[in-house]
């Protein structure tokens, strides 16, 4: 069951959390707003740590959005609320990891990871409808990330860069 916008208290802090900050109330489309907020995040901060530090970074974002969104399904009885966009930014941030910092890049890594993730084919479809609670919010984006970041480094690949 999804709960409205308004349902979901903006001063619970796990709530501010899981919405990035507020991201998650912007109107029309929050997943895109999540994913657009990782891009320029992971721009500014993280594009220039080795791999394995945007890994552990993402990891530990990873068990924080899981655990937040676990606690906020308890508490206010829902499975998936658009306002949570932690799931976007974790899957968003893992397409992201190989890629240089260059805009057409990102760019692309950030349409195929929204396509993924409004489309949801096969096993992220899967997930999302099979898998609940707070790591069934976070799973089926992750695996899109894990698919993009691999079709990244694909395109990389024969690209020669």
């Amino acid at each position: 069951m999804n709960l409205p916008a308004a349902k979901l208290p903006k001063s619970d802090p796990l709530v501010i959390w899981a919405s990035l900050l507020g991201v998650g109330w912007l109107p029309r489309a929050p997943g895109t707003w999540g994913s657009l907020a990782a891009v320029g995040l992971w721009w500014w901060l993280l594009a220039d740590l080795a791999w394995w530090w945007q890994l552990l970074v993402i990891g530990v974002y990873f068990v924080t959005g899981w655990l937040s969104a676990a606690l906020i399904s308890r508490r206010y009885q829902i499975d998936d609320a658009g306002e949570i966009v932690a799931d976007e930014v974790a899957g968003m941030w893992l397409a992201l990891v190989w890629v240089p910092q260059s805009w057409w890049l990102v760019a692309v890594a950030f349409v195929l990871f929204r396509l993924l993730d409004v489309l949801k084919p096969g096993p992220i479809g899967w997930l999302d409808r099979n898998i609940h609670g707070g790591l069934g919010v976070m799973l089926d984006d992750l695996l899109a990330g894990v698919l993009v970041a691999g079709a990244m480094l694909g395109l990389l690949t024969v690209l020669g860069l």
